[in-house]
This record gives structure tokens, sequence and C-alpha cells, in this order.
């Protein structure tokens, strides 16, 4: 048999009715922590630039994606660049070989860049042999080595250029790589076949990689002396793309960065984020 039914009139409410909780309120949670901002991505690992102080230099070197830059130093403490931009120092002339000066360029990364412009009297201005017993010193540093770098005449048989690789391997010298600098007057679309015509055979004379460390379009001896905007704009989209598609060439860098003062017709930003239509060409590029 089953149980009566319960009088409703003898339950407690509270059995009849069981009370309802009120939903806890919402516990408020805090906001996430904004995220640390990425490193500056470099639209290719080639490109970089040459620079000297000017205002923005950071945000310049962000804006354009470079890889790399350098400042003709052994040291960027003057001119930090953003996260993930690679500083490589340079021994500039005989005066940088010195203890101090080797060990703050062993500081700032693995790769050093040899003597600026060595044949030019008005830049390092060393002779082939003096270059040549100095050289044990950056060897000694461990770091991996660009050659001199010539004003021009990379690839002329008896250049200063020559004459230094010859008597590096003679005497079983380390030379990791070719260091170049290229300066045109032609201003025509032909430029990009000049320039690259020359990579191409100083490649060739010593079958090794190349860094291209300066290079741009101005007339030293005549005018006009510098191209206009769409020249350069041109010349550098075909240059650059040149140099991706050629595996032996490790890096190159635009001369210069700055485009303020005496810069301006060829450098790339006047600011931290105000491109030139050089600039906008190079940001473009890689």
């Amino acid at each position: 048999p089953t149980a009566p039914a319960p009088d409703p009139a003898l339950v407690p409410p509270a059995v009849l009715e069981p009370p309802v909780e009120a939903p806890a309120p919402p516990v408020e949670q805090p906001d996430p922590p904004a995220p640390e901002p990425a490193p500056v991505a470099a639209a290719s690992a080639k490109k970089g630039v040459a620079t000297w102080q000017f205002d923005g230099i950071s945000g310049a070197l962000g804006d354009v994606g470079a890889g790399w830059y350098y400042n003709w130093s052994e040291s960027n403490a003057s001119m930090p660049g953003p996260d993930g931009v690679e500083f490589v120092p340079m021994i500039w002339g005989r005066d940088s070989v010195t203890d101090a000066t080797l060990a703050r360029a062993a500081s700032e990364g693995t790769t050093l860049l040899g003597f600026n412009e060595p044949d030019l009297a008005e830049q390092s201005a060393m002779s082939v042999e003096e270059a040549l017993a100095a050289w044990p010193r950056l060897e000694a540093t461990g770091m991996r080595l660009g050659s001199p770098a010539v004003a021009w005449g990379g690839d002329t048989p008896g250049g200063w250029l020559d004459r230094f690789m010859t008597g590096a391997r003679a005497e079983g010298r380390r030379v990791d790589f070719i260091t170049l600098h290229w300066y045109g007057s032609d201003f025509s679309d032909a430029a990009v076949g000049h320039f690259l015509g020359y990579v191409d055979a100083v490649h060739e004379r010593y079958g090794l990689p190349v860094w291209v460390t300066e290079y741009g379009l101005m007339n030293f001896g005549g005018s006009p002396r510098y191209p206009s905007g769409p020249q350069l704009a041109a010349f550098i989209e075909g240059s650059t793309a040149g140099m991706e598609a050629r595996p032996y060439v490790e890096r190159y860098a635009w001369f210069g960065l700055p485009a303020v003062g005496d810069s301006a017709a060829f450098g790339l930003y006047t600011d931290a984020a105000t491109p030139t239509e050089a600039g906008r060409a190079y940001r473009a590029a890689g």
C-alpha cells in the first residue's frame, strides 16, 4: 500500500517550498596584462642601413623593416636600435685597432666589418701592407670578418682589394666575406644593371659571400648631383630585388637612413616615421 499524502496544512512552508538562493554577484576579473611588444619583424634579413645620429633613428629603423644596421663605429651606445634589429660593429681604421676598441666590438655581436675605404686619402687611408699587418688583431676577436670596404675597383686586377686578398691568402689570413661600396652617377634605368654587374664581378673574382655596406646614386663630379625621387625609387626597387635573388649577397645597406641636412636628397627618413619617396621604396623592399 502507498503511504498517505501529507496534509499540506501540517507541513512547514520550508519543506513545501525550498527557498531559492539569490545568485552570487559576479566576481570582477582584472584586465589581462598587455602583451609585450613583439620585436620588429624585418622585411628581409639582408636589408639594412648605414646611419648616423638623427632624431627618430630607432623608430625609422623599425619602420623601414631593417634587419640590421651599422654606424662606422665599434659601438651603438649613442644610437641603439629597436629589439630585433642587429647592430654590426666596424673597425674603421688604424686608430681603431686597440685592445679596448676590439673588445667593445666583440661585445656587440658576432660579425665585424673591416676598414672603411682604405683606398681613399680622405677616409681610412691605409696601405695594403698596413692593413694586412693589422688584420691578425681583428682575427683574434673570433668574430666573422668582412674585408676592408674599398670605395671602388673591387673587381680590378691589381687594385687595392685584389692586392689585399692576394696577400691575405698568401699569409693564411681569414676573410669570411667581401665588403663593398658602390655609387653610380648614371641615373637612368641602366643603373641597376651597372650596379649588379659590379657585385657579380667581385663575387666571381674572390668566390666569397658579399655584403654591400654602402650604395646609392650620386654624381660626385658633375650635375645633376642627385637623382629625382622617382629615379631613386626605381633604382631601389630594381637593386634590392636583384640582391634578394642572389644567394651570395648576404647583406646590403643603403646610404643612408637620415634624410636631413646634406642627406635630404638621397636619405630615407626625415624623422622616426616619415619616409621620403626613396624611403617608401626601401621599406617595401625585401
